[in-house]
């Protein structure tokens, strides 16, 4: 592997690891603090929905401002937030087989919703799941077609990583350092 290459794998995983802390901040830690998490006196918030769409018909069915705001939040973060982990195992993994990578990332969902709910720490939800496997889905789909553009991986991996340290490490460190989410 030469040098260059090496470089950029390097800052991908980098950037990956940056990605990973920042799943875990906003999906595990932002409604309490490492300090709170195992605290005795911590009251417990578990609930869970395994009705597919159920949350999303409920959201769409609001009256108020808030909750459609809330709402749109929590729509288009499932969606937003996995899609760099479609792209990264897309790019890091040797299978690409999509189906194989999209039941990957179900599972990262599924498991961190199991988490959630046994730590008591947001709403276990299959909504939350399937938007998700949507996002990761479009992360994977986006790797594809800029395969299919580009028609060479080293050209792909080049474009990857110019735009992950251009715009996705800026992104993740401001959300990381900047959010005034509990840490």
């Amino acid at each position: 592997m030469k040098k260059q290459e090496r470089i950029k794998t390097v800052f991908l995983f980098g950037i990956f690891i940056c990605y990973v802390l920042l799943l875990m901040k906003i999906l595990l830690l932002s409604r309490v603090s490492p300090m709170e998490l195992f605290h005795n006196q911590r009251i417990l918030f578990r609930s869970i929905n395994l009705i597919p769409f159920h949350s999303i018909m409920e959201y769409l069915s609001g009256s108020s401002d808030t909750l459609r705001r809330f709402a749109f939040g929590n729509v288009v973060g499932n969606i937003v937030i996995f899609i760099p982990l479609g792209i990264y195992l897309s790019l890091f993994k040797k299978d690409r087989r999509v189906l194989i990578n999209l039941l990957f990332i179900c599972l990262v969902s599924i498991f961190i919703e199991i988490i959630q709910w046994v730590l008591g720490i947001g709403v276990s939800d299959i909504d939350d799941i399937i938007l998700n496997g949507l996002s990761g889905f479009l992360g994977i789909l986006g790797y594809k077609i800029l395969l299919l553009l580009l028609q060479d991986e080293k050209k792909v991996h080049t474009a990857i990583t110019i735009v992950s340290v251009i715009v996705g490490l800026p992104v993740i460190l401001y959300l990381l350092f900047m959010m005034k989410m509990r840490f």
